[in-house]
């Protein structure tokens, strides 16, 4: 668990009960939004070693969900594995269907979401991708990310047959319809049990958990997040977006959507949105990013060393607050056994 000293405002918040923190990190090709069977690389997986160390000095324990290519890659295989093999991290999946076999599909942007794909083609996709890192790692993956949030029925069902416990594909308050994707402008960040044939509807009995990536708001209008995203719906649509309208209100902390996420968020957001969650009494903080991202140049968030260097301070400065408040950092696959206990 964390160490570190608490101050009065976070005991006043965070009571007697310990939130639980889980970080995911997309662990994939250095090629952003190319889909294409070949070609890609994996510099960025040097960069894993230091983001590692910063894990390592706040004892937080990561899982790095990883595609076709990194699992069956020689050099990042034994990366991960000394990681793995000392109890430091999870690896978990993370299906980029475009780089994925069997490629029994067109490579079009919509064919990049797997929930596009036929049942058949999702089944075998996920199939080769988890019995490739069985085959690198000696373990059985429980935990899971679709790329680009494409998830659904189709792959929940399967990866259910394979034993996975745990999805983190639902992205709370964000519609990817107009890239083709699924809709979650309504689904909320709690974790929830779930049956496969209907991922986001909560059945207490359900054999598999959904762990979303933390967004939620924060401000003089979050009482409620189902209030604040029906706000921040409104206000960017028509007219309102025109008159910037919820770019002015977060400014000025009225209404904030913030992303649990050093690639959308700076620290002070980060935790604003932390303690707005911990306030309503939540049980897991979802951080989330992409491994791209570590090296300057591959990922629209970090484009040069001075942008590397404010991502990393971004999550210290997190984690540190972190410490202080108390939070208990689990791997994902330990998720069921933690949050949604039966009352």
């Amino acid at each position: 668990m964390f160490g570190g000293l608490f101050d009065t405002s976070v005991r006043l918040y965070m009571g007697a009960a310990y939130m639980k923190l889980v970080v995911t990190i997309d662990t994939e090709e250095d090629q952003w939004g190319r889909y294409a069977v070949d070609g890609h690389t994996l510099n960025n997986i040097s960069q894993i070693a230091r983001l590692q160390e910063l894990f390592d000095e706040f004892a937080v324990i990561p899982t790095y969900l990883i595609t076709y290519p990194v699992a069956t890659d020689k050099t990042s295989v034994s990366s991960f594995s000394e990681i793995l093999q000392s109890g430091r991290c999870e690896i978990g999946m993370h299906c980029h269907p475009w780089n994925t076999p069997p490629y029994g599909e067109a490579m079009t942007e919509r064919n990049s979401m797997l929930c596009n794909l036929s049942a058949e083609l999702q089944k075998e996709k996920l199939t080769q991708l988890h019995g490739a890192i069985v085959e690198s790692f000696g373990i059985a993956p429980v935990s899971f990310r679709a790329g680009r949030w494409g998830y659904g029925k189709h792959a929940a069902a399967s990866l259910h047959a394979l034993g996975y416990k745990v999805d983190t594909s639902v992205l709370p308050f964000v519609d990817w319809s107009s890239q083709y994707g699924p809709n979650f402008s309504d689904a909320d960040p709690a974790p929830y049990r779930f049956h496969y044939d209907d991922i986001l509807s909560v059945r207490s009995s359900g054999p598999m958990l959904e762990v979303p990536a933390t967004i939620g708001f924060a401000g003089l209008t979050s009482s409620s997040f189902e209030k604040a995203n029906r706000v921040h719906h409104l206000l960017t649509r028509p007219p309102y977006n025109l008159l910037r309208a919820a770019g002015v209100l977060h400014r000025c902390g009225v209404l904030q959507k913030i992303w649990l996420s050093p690639e959308n968020s700076t620290g002070d957001e980060m935790i604003t949105l932390a303690r707005s969650m911990a306030q309503k009494g939540a049980q897991v903080l979802n951080l989330f990013f992409h491994s791209p991202t570590l090296q300057p140049g591959l990922t629209p968030f970090v484009r040069n060393e001075s942008d590397k260097r404010e991502f990393m301070e971004r999550i210290r400065m997190f984690l540190r607050f972190a410490v202080d408040a108390g939070f208990e950092s689990i791997a994902l696959g330990s998720a069921p056994s933690v949050v949604c206990r039966p009352s």
